[in-house]
């Protein structure tokens, strides 16, 4: 990143995983491509392309090839909520994705279960990079932001003590996991999964086959098992849109403290 001017794309499923982004963003410019709207400008004095995908795997990839071909971004970054799959990892965590799978990606016998038919790949590796300074940003804004955003009241309804960030593997499916027999599954057959969602990989997909560095951020919304849809639709509402915020807030400004980076 230090020799290469950046413009940023960041990417969310929903309105309420990039809420106050765009507000923030300086001499706008909004551009509809495929039924979505690439809102263009600056961000805290970076470049950037903000849009929301929609849910799912074809949503996202068809919207970070967009950003790449059409936008020009140089970099990617996502930032959304996931369920925990992993006992350690709890809600109002953080999960920095280091490498990512399809946990529903089945074309064998003529290719490995989980592997995407003729890139060789089953897990595809974000950003070291971007993906550490991700961590960084995700860290300052729990020491430095979150008691004062989260009120006492949201982090007992949901039980959020002392938010702690994980960096590790990501699992992305077209499904919504609210069972413990779903989570079994997927545990059962990929090793050290922390979070599931159902964007990430498609965005890594697409990234590693444009050669576009990326990261991938999630915060822990609910634990994938029955009370996850109600578990997320509150947790959209009073969490989520603080710590999106507060944690792309974060990074920014770690962007531009990296020195000679041209933004």
């Amino acid at each position: 990143m230090k020799n290469q001017k950046i413009k940023i794309g960041v990417i969310s499923a929903l309105h309420e995983e990039q809420a106050g982004l765009v507000e923030q963003m300086q001499d706008v410019i909004t551009i509809q491509r495929g039924m979505r709207d690439y809102v263009s400008g600056y961000l805290w004095g970076i470049e950037s392309v903000c849009v929301l995908s929609r849910i799912g795997k074809v949503a996202v990839a068809a919207t970070t090839a967009t950003l790449i071909e059409r936008f020009g971004v140089t970099h990617i970054i996502f930032t959304g909520v996931a369920g925990a799959a992993a006992r350690k990892v709890r809600i109002g965590d953080i999960v920095v994705a280091n490498q990512l799978v399809q946990h529903d990606m089945d074309a064998s016998p003529l290719f490995p279960r989980f592997e995407v038919p003729l890139t060789g790949l089953s897990h595809f590796f974000s950003d070291k990079q971007l993906s550490n300074l991700m961590s960084k940003a995700a860290r300052q804004f729990i020491n430095e932001d979150f008691a004062a955003k989260i009120t006492e009241q949201c982090r007992q309804e949901f039980y959020i003590d002392r938010p702690v960030v994980h960096q590790g593997l990501i699992a992305s499916g077209d499904q919504f996991i609210s069972t413990a027999i779903g989570l079994d599954q997927i545990n059962n057959n990929l090793a050290d999964v922390l979070a599931v969602e159902m964007e990430g990989a498609a965005v890594a997909q697409v990234c590693f086959e444009f050669g576009v560095p990326f990261a991938i951020v999630r915060t822990i919304s609910d634990n994938a098992n029955q009370d996850s849809p109600v578990d997320f639709v509150q947790f959209l509402e009073k969490i989520a849109a603080c710590y999106a915020y507060g944690i792309v807030r974060q990074f920014y400004s770690l962007l531009k403290e990296e020195k000679r980076l041209p933004v």
